[in-house]
């Protein structure tokens, strides 16, 4: 009897400790400069640096309402300290702000910029946030919208 009380306690340990989670924190995410990217005739971008492959054509559907003749188009990418994704192109009117899930990127936010579309984006890290840059104009983002 006391050997099956034991045994008992000793199961019930493991099985706690396997069901407790590790947290490593604090984590910065962040990618020092963007990534441009060329779309290819699939539709994908790849950006070996970061392991990163991505199907884009679902990002000019939904910008532009097509996604045909895409291949060879930029787009520019960056990954700010909590692991958002940025994205935006050439003649975009918004910024896509996108969190990873398992095996995606789930869209967390479209910041509208222009009701013209950026001529040339450019984005850089200004920590905490994300600066988008178009001629002269800047922006900074944060994965809620427009920081003020």
């Amino acid at each position: 009897m006391r050997v099956l009380k034991y045994f008992t306690l000793l199961l019930i340990g493991i099985i706690a400790a396997a069901c407790s989670s590790l947290t490593l924190k604090p984590t910065d995410f962040s990618w020092p400069i963007e990534s441009v990217l060329k779309v290819d005739s699939k539709g994908f971008v790849e950006e070996q640096r970061y392991s990163l492959t991505l199907k884009v054509k679902p990002l000019f559907f939904a910008e532009f309402a097509d996604s045909n003749n895409i291949a060879g188009k930029e787009i520019r990418i960056i990954r700010d300290k909590m692991g958002f994704y940025f994205i935006t192109s050439a003649n975009f009117k918004n910024v896509y702000v996108f969190e990873s899930e398992e095996g995606a990127l789930d869209l967390e936010k479209k910041i509208e910029i222009s009701d013209k579309g950026l001529a040339s984006p450019a984005f850089n890290q200004k920590l905490p946030n994300i600066e988008l840059l178009d001629g002269a104009t800047k922006y900074l983002l944060n994965h809620k919208g427009l920081v003020r």
